[in-house]
């Protein structure tokens, strides 16, 4: 039961978002992709993997416990927090912040956690600004 719940929650996902997708306004200087691809693939997947948990739900869904569902929540959390927090304290901060709190919650240690929250946000910036040239974030510092 808690799967076909979960698949059909899935599905009018996918379908709001895929309509969101839609109403992408588009520039006259856009590639032949355009802005509304990417999205609507996203949704796409999203749908069709909603559609096979309501066809062929699992007989005996196996629930997190309680500690987990809080990690999830939590986790949830600092995804909305980032996002907040991405105009004020810039990508590669909030990114690394981010980062590093879901990877110690992953089961890295403190120190690893912070290691890896700042080679993300590096990497992350190097690839999208520096080598595509996309437009981040800008932090307190001006990158």
């Amino acid at each position: 039961m808690s799967d076909r719940v979960f698949g059909g929650v899935g599905l009018v996902l996918a379908l709001f978002y895929i309509w969101q997708a839609t109403l992408i306004q588009e520039s006259f200087l856009s590639d032949e992709v355009g802005p509304k691809a990417f999205p609507i693939i996203i949704g796409t997947v999203l749908g069709l993997s909603s559609i096979y948990c309501l066809v062929k739900p699992d007989p005996a869904p196996h629930w997190p416990s309680f500690g987990r569902l809080a990690e999830i929540f939590f986790a949830v959390l600092v995804m909305i927090a980032y996002a907040q927090a991405l105009p004020q304290a810039g990508f590669l901060i909030a990114t690394a912040v981010a980062s590093a709190y879901l990877t110690w919650r992953l089961g890295t240690s403190p120190v690893s956690s912070i290691v890896a929250g700042v080679l993300t946000s590096a990497g992350i910036y190097l690839i999208f600004r520096v080598i595509l040239g996309l437009s981040l974030a800008r932090g307190p510092f001006g990158f």
